[in-house]
């Protein structure tokens, strides 16, 4: 069985992950294939619309922690082939069809998405405060939600559909059984604009999107080594052996109150 499907429906490419028995968690394998299959998708010039989707109860569980602690490695191996999805370099709008769990690296493939339609059963969560040194300061932001939403998906609290929908994150709420024909109906009528002002209307929309400030950015990547980096593969342990985990926090116990500072402050 193929961990990935893909469908073509006229200028449309459905992309399904389908590891369902894992909740198509991100293994190697799964990460390669979408890699290639966005590569070949972004020089088509017979496709020009992408939905992305699953099967089973999830949508993607994120990082596949077996393999990850397997092969040592949090986050899980990178493909050799760039993933020009994830790197935002897709000239073409795709459509997040999400069917269930978004968590982690699955909510990250939703949040890289233009627009979204959701199953009303979907839940969503970022994970990197339950695995990393560091939460996922940055998704709140870009999303442009309010602080105290932003703070709550820092800290990995869970996000029903509705809520999500309600706060302007989701575009569509569904029953299971609309899920894909009311993707397929946002995707044809992406197809019913001018190709060259769907192609610049989706890059300036995407342009204006908020970014992280170049400090920020060096902040985040200081606290993110700031602490007891063995409590990166507790953490994956410990939910693989569905226990509690043992963190240690820090090596030294006083560098709790030596947090890195953003450049400039004296807070």
């Amino acid at each position: 069985m193929a961990v990935l499907e893909t469908e073509r429906r006229g200028q449309i490419l459905v992309v399904r992950m389908n590891r369902p028995e894992r909740l198509n968690a991100l293994n190697y394998e799964l990460r390669t294939m979408l890699a290639e299959t966005w590569a070949d998708f972004r020089t088509n010039d017979a496709l020009e619309v992408a939905i992305l989707t699953g099967t089973g109860r999830g949508f993607c569980a994120g990082e596949d922690m077996k393999e990850a602690l397997k092969d040592g490695a949090p986050g899980g191996r990178k493909p050799a082939v760039e993933d020009f999805y994830r790197a935002g370099k897709l000239e073409k709008p795709v459509i997040a069809a999400v069917n269930g769990f978004a968590m982690g690296g699955g909510f990250m493939l939703v949040e890289g998405s233009d627009l979204r339609v959701a199953v009303r059963e979907a839940v969503f969560e970022v994970s990197e405060a339950k695995r990393w040194l560091l939460g996922g300061y940055d998704h709140g932001y870009i999303a442009n939600l309010p602080f105290p939403i932003a703070m709550e998906m820092a800290l990995g609290y869970r996000f029903s559909a509705q809520r999500f929908y309600e706060l302007g994150f989701v575009n569509r709420l569904v029953e299971a059984d609309q899920l894909m024909p009311v993707a397929l109906e946002m995707a044809e009528h992406l197809l019913t604009l001018p190709p060259a002002s769907r192609v610049n209307t989706v890059h300036m929309m995407r342009q204006m999107r908020p970014k992280i400030e170049e400090n920020m950015e060096r902040l985040g990547k200081a606290l993110h080594q700031h602490g007891a980096l063995s409590d990166r593969m507790e953490s994956r342990a410990a939910f693989s052996e569905k226990r509690k985990p043992n963190f240690k926090g820090w090596d030294d116990p006083q560098d709790r109150y030596r947090l890195p500072k953003l450049e400039g402050s004296q807070k």
